[in-house]
């Protein structure tokens, strides 16, 4: 839910007419996809990075919004929590400008928020959860100024009636209560965005799905949370339990939680737009004063408004976007499952395997999603948010296998020939895939080297159990800065 939105209440008629204005929104969108109305020729792909704010001893700094005035750039905007920022980084073709291009322009801006953010006594780090936020840091103070946070918050509470529950078990357990939904920020991912004809939007979003799993395996990177030891990628079911607005009695009846993996393959982009109108109330039911049908009998490109502010509070893995850009309406599927960091070099590696694999999956004459039931690419997606880069993973013809067995027999092959149709030559990919392949073959990730190294601490310092955490994270920002891939991280 990226728009600025007034703090206020909201009255039974302001959900009628949101509810029809949505109706008429998603009844516009049909026409344009009718009409053929969409940009298709330049194909572009986006990246956003959510990022947490420490201090010079890797705790968490509530200094967002000083942080914000410091970089003073408006590609970067806050998020939920007082801890957090989030980059935008401009979109482009794939292959343009070059096999270093892409990486330069983030780290540049990266390092440049850096600098900023270390003037007033904060650092930026790159991961999915920070290790050292506790309990204490999540209360009702640590919202966020934007007055959107607080409706957001007070709405999903208006729906749910109670406190939020939250319960997590790995190594540890963890359960606890929560009466705001500023837990959901210790939730810092990675965001991929590739832009798609309409026409090829269902296949892409299908694709999408079905990797997911394999993509949380390789890049998890969250195995801590509130002090606890739990999943590979904990952000997954913390994501799924700090923004549900119902209760038990309502789960129960099988409403669909606001945080969803979707149930079935779809046919087309409508698909998706349909299921958020007829399953999910609206939480921030504001209205524009654009008809869209009279903007099309006009000529001109409706924003679709109300369909846009629901969809964005609607928190799918893979969720679709509608968007104008330069006078032309797109869709885009947003890549959502992936947790930030740990590097610059491990984010673009992701983003190689996510896009080349989903092309080559889409080129495929049998479609995996043919082959693969859809319950068994969510039950991918859990495992592996559990297990890391030790999940076991099913894949249509190969039955039950480890991930980075799977990775490496079948799907790297096709990522670097999905690459390939996309234009890109054997000395960019190899750098890139190649990351990935030491992952598997190493079995190392972002996960694996935190709790190998906080374990060494513990093991060997004795200082007990958040300082074993502080100095792990310490170290983790220091090996982030060099942008070397993290399988390679020592342990020492």
């Amino acid at each position: 839910m990226g728009r600025d939105v007034p703090a206020l209440t909201f009255t039974r008629e302001d959900r009628r007419r949101y509810r029809v204005k949505m109706q008429q929104c998603l009844d516009a969108l049909a026409q344009m996809l009718r009409e053929s109305r969409f940009e298709a020729e330049r194909p572009q792909v986006g990246l956003e990075i959510e990022l947490n704010l420490v201090d010079d001893r890797a705790e968490p700094a509530m200094r967002n919004t000083d942080a914000l005035e410091a970089i003073a750039d408006p590609a970067w905007d806050t998020e939920l929590g007082r801890f957090n920022l989030e980059i935008n980084i401009a979109p482009r073709r794939l292959t343009e400008g070059g096999p270093d291009a892409w990486e330069s322009e983030i780290r540049s801006a990266l390092n440049h928020a850096e600098e900023r953010a270390r003037s007033i006594g904060t650092h930026l780090i790159m991961t999915g959860v920070l290790p050292t936020l506790r309990h204490e840091d999540v209360g009702e103070g640590a919202l966020s100024e934007n007055p959107r946070y607080r409706l957001l918050n007070d709405q999903i509470f208006a729906a749910r009636g109670e406190d939020l529950h939250i319960e997590v078990t790995g190594i540890d357990r963890l359960r606890t209560y929560a009466d705001t939904i500023t837990p959901e920020a210790a939730c810092t991912s990675t965001q991929f965005h590739l832009q798609v004809d309409p026409e090829d939007f269902a296949a892409y979003w299908n694709a999408a799905q079905a990797i997911a799993g394999v993509q949380v395996a390789l890049a998890a990177n969250s195995p801590f949370l509130f002090g606890k030891e739990l999943w590979h990628e904990t952000r997954i079911p913390l994501f799924e339990q700090a923004t549900d607005t119902r209760p038990e009695e309502i789960k129960v009846q099988g409403v669909r939680p606001r945080v969803w993996f979707g149930e079935r393959w779809i046919t087309s982009v409508f698909d998706l737009f349909e299921e958020n109108l007829r399953y999910f109330p609206a939480l921030l039911p504001l209205c524009d004063d654009q008809d869209p049908a009279e903007t099309l009998l006009r000529g001109d490109v409706p924003e679709l408004g109300e369909l846009t502010l629901h969809n964005g509070t609607i928190y799918r893995w893979n969720r679709p976007v509608y968007a104008v850009s330069r006078d032309k309406p797109h869709v885009r599927v947003e890549n959502r499952v992936l947790p930030a960091g740990p590097t610059v070099a491990d984010t673009l590696a992701n983003g190689a395997f996510y896009y080349g694999l989903t092309r080559a999956l889409v080129e495929e004459e049998r479609p995996v999603w043919s082959r693969m039931s859809f319950s068994a690419a969510e039950d991918n997606l859990r495992t592996a948010a559990r297990y890391g880069i030790d999940a076991r993973l099913y894949w249509p013809g190969m039955g039950e296998v480890p991930a980075a067995e799977l990775v490496l027999r079948r799907l790297l092959p096709l990522a670097h020939r999905g690459l390939e149709l996309s234009g890109m030559d054997d000395a960019w990919r190899e750098p890139l895939l190649g990351i990935i392949e030491q992952r598997c073959v190493t079995g190392r990730n972002g996960a694996v080297w935190q709790k190998e190294m906080f374990h060494h601490i513990d093991a060997t310092a004795h200082c007990g159990r958040h300082e074993a955490l502080r100095r792990m994270t310490q170290q983790y920002i220091d090996y982030m800065h060099l942008n070397a891939p993290v399988h390679t991280w020592p342990v020492e």
